[in-house]
């Protein structure tokens, strides 16, 4: 098998970096030996930013290493032969997102409210603000000792266009929870629901980001009409907080070929990030001025900025025969790069689990081979992970949407916490990967016919919510960081709540204060209630 280029100026990998160089051996999250599973065709089309054709045109290449240089997807993994690096199966490559390439038309939050939940609160008036309520009564009937309980339920009635709305954000604020639906932003108390503030938009939002300034600040995009032409270019400053507007302003484009296709935020410091479609630009939060982008970017193409807290970096494309992909950090206030790590040929960014320290995954489609790198504060490679197991991560929703940091992997104080991919019927684990070595610390299953999701880390321990079943409330656990026996911060009520909790498919989750939330990222808006958050605490 003919080795791949190494990357220039990098320390040598050894012999069949990022490739299987022979049959994976039985019981690393592969078949027994049989038809090669890389000669298959894969089960899906591969719909990650990266692997489509760029736009006509180049950036200018440059030096390497002088400062200017040139909904989810579930993958089997195995342990490489060599480096450790964690490698993909032909069989087993997924696009990111729902399905295929746009994923298939998920199931929206559906109105399933047992019978007796009967709406309370303030009639709905089909806007999108969630002023339907369901009695905590009813839905907390059948709840057994020892359960905590559901403080409240807010349902929306929706009139919108025949392909549903997009509900995807969702911010706890101090005491208030905001939720994005279709047209507006409207914040609720946490402690009983109640509706503190709505904020209408003119057209539908299209893109969000759970991230905020330290000041409870974010960036909501929405379209430039509400026509099927429309566009998702428009910006517009929203204080949390206060429930109040700031800037609005229009996206302008990098260039001929920025079409504006379903742009993904971030937020580092002062300077929000708004990729799209291999083209990236740069904005400061406190006035809406453009700080840089794809445009005026020395060395290699940005095709996104991934940024996150304080730190941002730079995926870029290289208009060289191999489209080559490196990645740089990125000042958020200049753009500036001091350090690059270019990939090996044919080797994209599929993921980014953090930027602190900066851990990526990495695939090559053509071959259906995949590793996990971590990079040290110089860009240098320091470690790959390997484990066993089929993983699963939620990174983007949809075949346009560029990388940002993955919302279901955790990563905090050296150590890569991921979900192995749920099956029917069988319980999945969460793996905790020593980020210093790629070598897993430990891993632990989720409990028969149940699945654990990583939420975030605090106090030394993970937090992590395992799912509900039929007749079977969910639960919030935090694991010791360095394993053992996790301890139940929260449980949910079994009885009328459960089967509504169960039925959220593609949640937004969030647990602080005490409190768990639970909502729809989409739904089905046909003139009917639905659900749209879910409340639970103590």
């Amino acid at each position: 098998m003919t080795e791949p280029p190494q990357p220039p100026n990098q320390p040598s990998a050894p012999s069949g970096y990022g490739h299987l160089p022979g049959p994976p051996q039985p019981g690393y999250g592969m078949p027994p030996q049989g038809p090669n599973p890389y000669a298959q065709a894969p089960t899906q089309p591969m719909g990650q930013v990266g692997y489509g054709f760029p736009p006509p045109g180049s950036a200018p290449g440059a030096p390497h290493g002088q400062g200017t240089p040139p909904k989810r997807k579930t993958a089997a993994i195995v342990a490489a032969a060599v480096a450790g690096a964690l490698v993909l199966g032909a069989g087993a490559w997924f696009a990111f997102g729902s399905g295929g390439p746009d994923g298939p038309a998920r199931p929206a939050a559906q109105g399933s409210a047992p019978a007796d939940g009967k709406p309370t609160g303030s009639p709905d008036k089909g806007d999108g603000s969630g002023n339907g309520a369901k009695d905590s009564e009813d839905l907390n009937a059948g709840r057994k000792q020892g359960e905590d309980k559901v403080l409240w339920l807010k349902t929306a009635k929706i009139d919108g266009p025949g392909m549903g709305v997009d509900s995807e954000g969702q911010w706890v604020v101090g005491d208030t929870v905001v939720k994005s639906a279709w047209k507006s932003l409207t914040a609720y108390a946490a402690a009983d629901g109640k509706q503190q503030w709505t904020l209408s938009f003119p057209a539908p939002i299209c893109s969000v980001t759970r991230q905020t300034t330290a000041d409870a600040k974010t960036v909501v995009m929405y379209k430039d009409g509400e026509s099927d032409s429309a566009t998702c270019n428009q910006m517009r400053l929203v204080d949390l907080k206060a429930g109040k507007e700031g800037w609005s302003k229009e996206v302008p484009k990098e260039g001929l070929f920025d079409i504006m296709t379903s742009p993904s935020l971030g937020i580092a410091g002062d300077t929000v990030a708004v990729s799209r479609s291999g083209t990236a630009s740069a904005f400061r939060i406190g006035t809406g001025e453009k700080l840089f982008g794809s445009a005026n970017a020395e060395g290699c193409k940005p095709d996104a900025y991934v940024a996150h807290q304080s730190r941002m970096i730079s995926v870029n494309t290289c208009y060289d025969e191999d489209l080559s992909a490196e990645v740089s950090d990125a000042d958020p206030v200049t753009g500036k790069r001091t350090w690059t790590y270019r990939l090996p040929a044919k080797y994209k960014v599929t993921a980014v689990y953090s930027l602190d320290p900066i851990v990526l995954d990495v695939g090559n489609e053509e071959k259906k081979e995949r590793s996990i790198v971590v990079l040290g504060p110089d860009g240098k490679q320091r470690a790959t992970v390997s484990g066993e197991g089929t993983f699963a991560t939620e990174c983007t929703n949809g075949l346009f949407r560029s990388v940002q940091v993955c919302e279901s992997t955790v990563v905090d104080g050296g150590t890569l916490y991921m979900p192995t991919a749920p099956e029917s019927g069988k319980a999945n684990e969460i793996v905790a990967f020593d980020l210093a070595t790629g070598k897993a610390k430990w891993r632990t299953p989720a409990g028969e016919g149940r699945t654990l999701v990583p939420l975030k880390a605090e106090n030394g321990q993970l937090i992590a919510y395992r799912k509900a079943a039929a007749g079977q409330g969910g639960e919030v656990v935090a694991f010791p960081a360095a394993g053992g026996e996790p301890t139940a911060l929260l449980r949910n009520p079994s009885g009328a709540a459960a089967p509504i909790e169960s039925s959220f498919y593609d949640p937004k989750i969030d647990y602080v204060g005490g409190h768990l939330y639970i909502s729809a990222s989409r739904l089905l808006a046909k003139g009917t209630d639905e659900k749209l958050l879910m409340v639970f605490g103590k």
